[in-house]
């Protein structure tokens, strides 16, 4: 969780008026409106009536912020783990608080006003009283959730990666676009200055003709990772059916849930918790919506523990545009990869390094039988925000102005920074490399009809038949 102390906050209202006054400001004449899922309009000077479904470590991190903004209030609260229900650290199981103690939020936050606590979201979303909902479950309940909150009338704020399969994403917008609701989805890097000002100039030839991306994950787990642990039974006030819920049943395991899941391919990916950031990034800033092919190498070649995602994995995705990201994961070697940042664009003119503090560009050198003139070369670059307005951080502050906006927008009714369709394809690469990587293909894909054209075992892959009662 974030600490944070009134002058950082104080920078991060100052640094969140500036950045949506910059992408276009509040309008004047704000449109108020009405669902059969809320009992009233919201209006510009009405507090937003959020409930929280899912405030384990992201999601706690999301109330902090949400509370953050005057016009909001906590009206409700959704877990399937009691202690983070009552937001009361004490009563966390010992075993959490000794080998996930950063990943357990501190929680005793002081609410102007007593949420109602749900451990049930669907009672949540029968709550007449609630405005908007936030999301930060785990992947695979982000789609159910999302539809029963659109379909209530809610406006949505759900956290990436968006989705657990392709057919979710599609479903979403779909029925998305079928209601009249605002949904965000938290893709952080678009609240970001930086990006925001290099999702403009780099199309415009800042560097040239871009033709490659390139980023990777850095996380060295050797040599246990997650461990090796048998079944057991859950901590009594923990709901594992729940926990599950479309997925198959099957009993609890320790370095599962609460938050080693991400380690599981049946619940997750690292391509998903941490390369949709990048690819959301690269796209945006490349102007691709989607590949047209996808290779995928790699497994776990050192990691001896029960995860089943690959600690060694590279990724090519090729567009038609004649453009290639490339994305590599290293859970099983440390270091970095760049001299600066966490992405690089090579582009005809120089290449761009770039992170959420700032970015480098580097210009390109003459090479074999060129003979550049002067004029046509681009001259070396730096950008950084002030030090100032990251007091808490960079990422934190790209995540505050995404809140920001989606707040706005309620009132405004207008698009959110990261729209459920630019969430859905961004999430959209993380499972096209992961089924690359299933299938030992090069997979060719059908952006329009998102489907594969070369293989019928990857088109059964773009879901999985949900444990019943859940339905899509």
């Amino acid at each position: 969780m974030y600490k944070m102390e009134n002058k950082s906050k104080q920078n991060r209202r100052d640094f969140i008026a500036k950045s949506t006054m910059a992408m276009g400001g509040i309008s004047a004449g704000l449109n108020a409106y009405s669902s059969n899922g809320t009992s009233r309009t919201v209006g510009p000077n009405d507090k937003i009536r959020m409930g929280f479904i899912g405030i384990g470590n992201r999601g706690s991190q999301l109330l902090e912020l949400f509370m953050q903004n005057k016009d909001v209030e906590i009206a409700a609260l959704c877990d399937i783990y009691e202690p983070y229900l009552k937001r009361d650290r004490s009563t966390v199981d010992p075993r959490w608080l000794q080998t996930l103690a950063g990943q357990v939020p501190q929680m005793g936050e002081k609410f102007e006003t007593k949420p109602t606590r749900y451990n049930d979201y669907r009672k949540l979303l029968e709550d007449k009283n609630i405005d908007a909902v936030c999301i930060a479950t785990p992947d695979h309940w982000h789609a159910i959730m999302m539809i029963e909150a659109v379909k209530a009338g809610k406006d949505v704020y759900v956290e990436k990666p968006l989705t657990q399969t392709i057919k979710e994403g599609r479903t979403m917008v779909n029925v998305w676009k079928a209601s009249d609701r605002v949904v965000a989805v938290g893709l952080n890097r678009r609240g970001n200055e930086v990006y925001q000002k290099l999702a403009k100039e780099i199309p415009a030839g800042k560097i040239g003709q871009v033709t490659v991306g390139r980023s990777a994950r850095v996380s060295n787990l050797f040599p246990n990772g997650i461990g090796k642990l048998k079944a057991e039974q859950p901590p009594k006030d923990f709901n594992w059916d729940m926990w599950l819920g479309p997925r198959a049943s099957r009993p609890y395991q320790y370095n599962m849930a609460p938050y080693y899941f991400r380690w599981w391919g049946e619940f997750s990916s690292q391509m998903g918790n941490w390369g949709v950031h990048y690819m959301d990034a690269m796209r945006w800033m490349m102007g691709e919506v989607a590949p047209v092919a996808i290779t995928a190498h790699g497994g776990k070649y050192v990691l001896d523990h029960d995860g089943d995602i690959p600690d060694t994995m590279q990724v090519t995705y090729e567009f038609a545009s004649k453009k290639m990201i490339s994305f590599s994961i290293f859970e099983s070697s440390g270091g970095d990869i760049f001299p600066y940042g966490e992405i690089e664009l090579r582009g005809t003119k120089g290449n761009l390094l770039a992170s959420q503090d700032g970015y480098k560009i580097i210009p390109a050198k003459k090479g074999q039988f060129q003979n550049w003139k002067e004029k046509e070369l681009i001259k070396a670059e730096e950008f950084s925000i002030p030090s100032g307005d990251l007091k808490d951080g960079s990422n934190a502050m790209a995540t505050a102005n995404v809140i920001r906006n989606f707040l706005d927008c309620i009132k405004t009714r207008e698009k959110p920074l990261c729209t459920l369709e630019d969430g859905h394809r961004s999430t959209s690469f993380a499972h096209l490399a992961n089924i690359a990587l299933a299938t030992g293909k090069r997979l060719q894909w059908d952006p329009d009809k998102e489907l594969f054209t070369n293989s019928d075992e990857a088109n059964k892959m773009l879901h999985y038949e949900y444990r019943k009662p859940w339905k899509l």
